[in-house]
């Protein structure tokens, strides 16, 4: 039993202790190969031509990130237009229009194609479709830069975007029997797959990929979530709010049957009011989102609660994509 002052230390040290909880990181989460690709092609290039370098658009969609590349001396900008003749300018990994090397050609700029070789894939899928006679039909986001890159490599109104399955009835091609389909690389597979599914209902003759032109990456990342999502209370997706791989992991969250499932940037754009009472929380990144941020996350809760880690992984991801050889032969 207690005497008076045991109990006073008692009732003291349990204000201070911290609620349990379980983190369950899901596995694979964070930087893909063409992320990484992209981040070594801007490094390498400063290493070889030094400061500036220029980046036409984001080369992946983190801040943190961008500002890293920044603070070396990557500049970043939105149009060719904004970059000097006499600098080298880099391409960032979600591609471009054809029109941008071309006019980078023609100004005799050095460049440097950061373009993920998953969606270069899909670019020489849809000019393989349009040298045969087929029309596009595209699945993706309105203005995000890989479709506007990807609808780029064609001339204009081979392509047609969708973006939902009521989107499909309203498509009118030029002959319903010429058609094919490429896809976003970072799209929800779910998502994806009944809009496949509308297209292919109203025009049977249209001619899919191959081989699934969702990247390996997003669906090895959207697929752990899902195994998670039933062991959680909440469900933390690190990344920006411009990247699409990350704001669909939050999708894909709450369709999993996680109802709080949000996206944030850095630990400190965590909600610990929404924290309160919860006893498992799941924390995934999206690719362009750095394992360094996922240490930050786990950190702020650990500051806060008795933090059990568990691992849940669904794939283990071997791929590595080679930078382009003008770097290579002089890193």
């Amino acid at each position: 039993m207690l005497d008076e002052g045991g109990a006073s230390r008692y009732l003291k040290a349990m204000e201070h202790a911290k609620p349990p909880l379980t983190l369950y990181l899901a596995a694979p989460r964070g930087f893909c190969a063409g992320v990484d690709r992209a981040i070594k092609i801007v490094e390498m290039a400063l290493q070889k031509w030094g400061a500036p370098v220029y980046v036409r658009h984001e080369i992946v969609h983190n801040k943190f990130v961008v500002d890293s590349l920044r603070d070396k001396g990557a500049v970043f900008v939105e149009e060719l237009d904004d970059c000097p003749d006499d600098r080298p300018v880099i391409f960032s990994a979600h591609g471009v229009p054809k029109a941008v090397p071309a006019e980078a050609q023609r100004r005799q700029m050095v460049y440097v194609d950061a373009t993920c070789p998953l969606v270069s894939k899909v670019h020489i899928e849809a000019e393989r479709h349009h040298a045969n006679g087929l029309q596009m039909v595209m699945i993706g986001h309105e203005g995000h830069p890989e479709v506007l890159g990807t609808m780029g490599q064609l001339p204009e109104g081979e392509v047609i975007l969708v973006e939902t399955v009521d989107d499909v009835a309203r498509v009118a091609p030029r002959d319903p029997q010429a058609l094919a389909f490429i896809t976003q690389t970072t799209l929800s597979v779910d998502d994806t797959a009944g809009i496949v599914t509308a297209l292919k209902a109203r025009f049977p003759a249209i001619v899919g990929p191959a081989k699934e032109d969702i990247c390996y990456a997003t669906t090895n990342r959207q697929a752990a979530v899902k195994e998670v999502a039933p062991k959680i209370d909440a469900l933390l997706v690190i990344g920006a709010p411009n990247s699409s791989n990350s704001k669909r992991l939050v999708e894909v969250g709450r369709a999993a049957g996680c109802a709080y499932s949000q996206l944030v940037m850095r630990a400190d754009q965590i909600d610990w009011r929404a924290m309160e009472g919860v006893h498992a929380v799941g924390v995934t990144a999206g690719a362009s989102a750095p394992e360094v941020l996922v240490d930050e996350v786990v950190g702020a809760f650990r500051a806060r609660f008795d933090v059990t880690v568990e691992i849940v992984e669904t794939a283990i991801e071997r791929v590595e994509f080679k930078v382009p050889r003008v770097l290579r032969e002089t890193a």
